[in-house]
């Protein structure tokens, strides 16, 4: 997608209609828009017809009332550190993510998808959709966008904060994504807005030249004014990625202030403390002003029944129980406890530094992850205990903005659907830990951001749900909802084992991807669909397009044992390495029931000469490179055939392979490299 913030006037006597879409008034149909102001996100794109999706929980919308049939001025934004709509949701870029179709494309499914899992939050989807592929109430964080010209094209100001939270259906046990990501709250509140700009004149900001709705895209974020008689006076673009935080008591920046039991302001040192919080949104500890605090053997808690959570606990760690956002915070020996909505453990944000030893964190509410970062916040983390159980709340969680963390040792644990045990829209690397999700997949990353393994024991255990046409325990998507940057997510696991509970393994759709396997001990579910998943979406999630949202992904495996199918689309791109004695079990599928009028994509398998396919079904593979060996399951050679007709290998089992390009020699310069945790690894400074 591109990266863009432009404003244009639209000269034309151009009504909205506003159209009543799962709203908490429960009535349908369409009223007119009137005198107001609001943010959405481009869902669809039909001619001159563009749809969006407004979040008009708690005023987002831009104060969008259904009173009366008519929007009216938007409110006052309130200056306290209120909840949002609660939740976070996943991502992913419009069109086709392949590197060749989608010249547009950034790459990031995710900063986006879902997610933790939550319409992953930031980050939906879920965590999936919530900010994990399926996060509900995420709102489109902003850098800025742009200016907003005026109907006739001349004069400046600037633009509103544009607001979206990409909200989703709560059926089934996962509210996010759809089980990918971290669950959603508030997805009653979700409306619906129709653009006709078909008989529309747009005009550059300066009004020097015309343009049109084709400088539109889905995922874009559209600031509409519209005047007293319901016509559109302009509207301002700007990408998923540059979107603003509107509403809900939220600024560009952040919230305005934070309320805390105890805020650190300088340096300080306290040992055997025990810190109780029991306030509205509030933090049991803060520490800010660059201040230098160290806590040893300490008590932290949080316990409240009113807190709101939602998008200011997740983005901006309103209400954790210790927050960190200018300074260094040092935490040893002690165990923190919260039992309150957006109760974090401990979460460090923006310019914020955290370092964790030998300390239990246990929450027990939705949005509450165990170890939290946004908004480019630092945190590294030893052999900490993390368990958590409410939905959008993985044990290792990152939201809006991201950040970096590492963690050494250790055991994670989420219960709560929509809630994986790492949720990442940042770079995050897990070395020699346990990691468990016994209600959602195990992993959730979406867009330009990164999950690395070293040596873990990782397990999920994802539930079916009617909105995912798949049901997955490792997503690398783009949901859509403005979590992530636009980009490639990368997957790594270097040793260790890799458990599912239920469905597939590996699913990536709306985003660029890298996976990179090596020697891990696999084991799955029963029922399972496939090993790999590349393709399209209906986009029941809202992640992307139908039709043009495929993945383009590079998975390479070194001394690998995998057992499934790879499925993939023609909207999609999959570069296939199987490399130092690797060996897959399962057939290669072309799956065309998510790619709309199919696209130009393909599938390429690359096969080294230590390594082996056992082909188990009919396959079909568009460029398959091959030294190495291709037998079915009784050691029979398998039949390879060219689309053209050309036999290549004249098999001697049931089996056939069809290709449109084959090789006896494999390039594997492609190929992504394994990496290894020395090059994260942080030296504890305890």
């Amino acid at each position: 997608m591109k990266k863009k913030a432009c404003a244009l006037a639209v000269a034309a006597a151009m009504v909205l209609c506003l159209i009543l879409s799962g709203c908490s008034a429960g009535s349908s149909g369409s009223v007119q828009i009137v005198d107001s102001e609001f943010s959405g996100t481009v869902e669809s794109i039909d001619g001159s017809t563009i749809t969006l999706s407004v979040d008009n929980s708690s005023g987002g919308a831009g104060g969008m009332g259904m009173g009366g049939g008519q929007m009216g001025t938007p409110p006052d934004m309130p200056s306290g550190d209120q909840g949002g709509s609660g939740g976070t949701p996943p991502e992913m870029p419009s069109g086709s993510a392949s590197s060749d179709a989608s010249s547009d494309s950034e790459a990031q499914t995710a900063d986006a998808a879902a997610a933790d899992g939550s319409q992953p939050q930031d980050q939906t989807p879920p965590e999936l959709p919530s900010g994990e592929p399926g996060t509900d109430g995420q709102q489109s964080s902003s850098d800025a966008s742009g200016e907003q010209a005026t109907a006739d094209g001349t004069g400046e100001q600037p633009a509103d904060p544009a607001s979206q939270t990409e909200q989703t259906e709560q059926t089934g046990e996962n509210t996010e994504t759809g089980n990918g990501g971290e669950s959603s709250e508030d997805s009653d509140d979700t409306i619906t807005v129709v653009l006709d700009l078909s008989d529309a004149t747009l005009t550059s900001e300066d009004g020097s030249s015309e343009t049109s709705a084709d400088d539109i895209e889905v995922g874009d974020t559209l600031t509409v004014t519209v005047d007293e008689n319901g016509s559109v006076t302009s509207i301002v673009i700007g990408s998923a990625d540059s979107a603003s935080v509107m509403g809900g008591g939220m600024q560009q920046g952040g919230v305005d202030s934070y309320d805390a039991l105890v805020t650190y302001t300088e340096d300080t040192e306290s040992s055997g403390e025990t810190f109780a919080s029991t306030g509205t949104d509030e933090n049991a500890i803060l520490v800010q002003d660059g201040a230098s605090v160290k806590i040893s053997d300490a008590a932290i808690s949080r316990d409240s029944d009113d807190s709101t959570g939602g998008d200011n606990s997740s983005f901006y760690g309103v209400g954790a129980a210790l927050l960190v956002t200018d300074g260094t915070a040092y935490v040893e020996n002690s165990t923190v406890t919260t039992d309150a909505a957006g109760g974090a453990g401990i979460f460090a944000y923006s310019d914020g530094v955290a370092y964790v030893k030998d300390t239990t964190i246990t929450t027990a509410q939705d949005t509450s992850g165990g170890l939290h970062v946004a908004g480019g916040g630092t945190l590294y983390a030893w052999n900490v205990t993390a368990e958590t159980s409410g939905g959008s709340a993985a044990a290792i969680r990152s939201d809006r903005g991201g950040g970096t963390m590492v963690v050494d040792g250790g055991t994670y644990t989420s219960n709560g659907s929509g809630s994986p045990a790492i949720y990442s829209t940042a770079d995050i690397t897990v070395n020699n830990a346990t990691l468990t999700a016994n209600g959602s997949e195990a992993i959730c990353i979406e867009g330009l951001n990164s999950i690395r393994l070293f040596d873990c024991s990782l397990s999920g255990n994802m539930s079916d749900n009617e909105q995912n046409e798949t049901t997955w325990n490792v997503i690398v998507y783009q949901s859509m909802s403005g979590d992530s940057e636009v980009g490639n997510g990368t997957f790594e696991m270097i040793g260790g084992s890799l458990s599912a509970g239920n469905g597939g393994m590996f699913y990536t759709t709306n985003t660029e991807s890298t996976f990179i396997l090596s020697g891990v001990d696999i084991t799955y579910a029963e029922d399972s669909d496939y090993f790999l998943r590349c393709t399209g979406n209906t986009n029941a999630r809202g992640w992307g397009t139908t039709g043009s949202n495929g993945a383009d992904c590079n998975f390479t495996a070194y001394e690998q044992a995998m057992q499934g199918n790879i499925i993939y689309d023609s909207i999609s791109q999959l570069d296939f390495y199987m490399l130092s004695g690797s060996t897959l079990t399962g057939a290669v599928i072309d799956d065309e029931s998510c790619a709309g009028d199919g696209g130009d994509g393909y599938c390429s398998l690359y096969i080294d000469s230590t390594s082996t396919w056992v082909v188990t079904g009919d396959s079909t593979v568009t460029n398959l490179y091959n030294e190495g060996t291709i037998v079915d399951a009784d050691g029979n050679t398998v039949t390879i055939v060219g689309t053209d007709g050309t036999v290549y290998v004249q098999g001697t089992g049931s089996y056939t392979i069809t290709v449109s390009q084959y090789s006896t020699t494999v390039d594997t310069s492609g190929a992504s490299q394994v990496e290894s945790f020395d090059s994260y690894a942080v030296e504890s400074p305890f």
